[in-house]
């Protein structure tokens, strides 16, 4: 049976040989299976070091005259072993692969059946962007009422096929990034896209739909030149021209 306790080091043991993968392995490549291994008798010091894609019948029948020299073992048993070996690696690794796949899964709350309730309640109710207003002050954003509203409608419509935009004008220590970063805190986090630093492909790294209903945050604007043409477009016309071949293109 195949033991992964330590991830860098597995051990596979029979009757007859015991096995080590060093190193763990990669699931990068599935049309290989190349990893180091090291195989002994059990309770002996002679040790036989390999590196081996264990997807190779070439390479798998040298080892297994190697091994067979070496150890002073029948290559029967030694090729059964292997044959073992890779498809208990084969099975573990397709595991690693699902539970990365779901790892890399982006995370989307979900409200439950209370919770949803309670906020439909809440948007049916009259004064609904005063009590909205009123909400986002007890959250900590003081003062600014009006900004602060206009600011939060414009966040929340990046779930619309027309989101709105703004920006924030106001001589240095105003407030302008506070007043952005607290209302930004009501959006949920995998909505939420923020960007410090400007290259002139800034916006052609993101796939096609990266950016679809997304909130993009831009702390300073200052320098970033080389930027407005496709963030113009992108509000405009919903996509981003490609900047050259090898670049993909982003839209809403």
């Amino acid at each position: 049976m195949l033991d992964t306790i330590n991830p860098n080091n597995y051990s596979y043991e029979t009757k007859h040989l015991e096995i080590h993968i060093l190193g763990g392995l990669k699931t990068n490549k599935l049309e290989s299976l190349r990893v180091t291994i090291s195989i002994q008798k059990p309770k002996q010091f002679n040790v036989v070091r390999q590196s081996i894609d264990l997807y190779n019948d070439n390479q798998i029948e040298k080892l297994v005259r190697k091994v067979a020299e070496r150890l002073e073992i029948g290559t029967s048993v030694v090729r059964r072993t292997l044959q073992e070996l890779t498809k208990e690696l084969e099975n573990y690794r397709f595991l690693l692969v699902e539970k990365e796949t779901i790892a890399n899964q982006p995370f989307y709350k979900e409200l439950s059946a209370t919770e949803t309730k309670q906020a439909e309640t809440f948007l049916k109710s009259k004064n609904l962007l005063k009590k909205t207003n009123e909400l986002i002050g007890k959250s900590g954003v003081i003062g600014e009422e009006n900004s602060r509203q206009t600011m939060f409608i414009i966040f929340t419509s990046r779930k619309t096929n027309n989101p709105l935009h703004c920006i924030s004008l106001g001589s240095s220590g105003t407030g302008k990034t506070h007043l952005q970063s607290k209302i930004s805190e009501l959006i949920p986090e995998e909505d939420k896209i923020e960007i410090t630093v400007l290259s002139a492909n800034a916006f052609y790294y993101f796939n096609r739909t990266e950016l679809q209903h997304k909130l993009i945050l831009i702390e300073d604007l200052d320098g970033a030149e080389s930027v407005l043409y496709p963030l113009r477009e992108l509000q405009s016309k919903k996509r981003i021209p490609p900047a050259a071949a090898s670049m993909a293109t982003a839209s809403f």
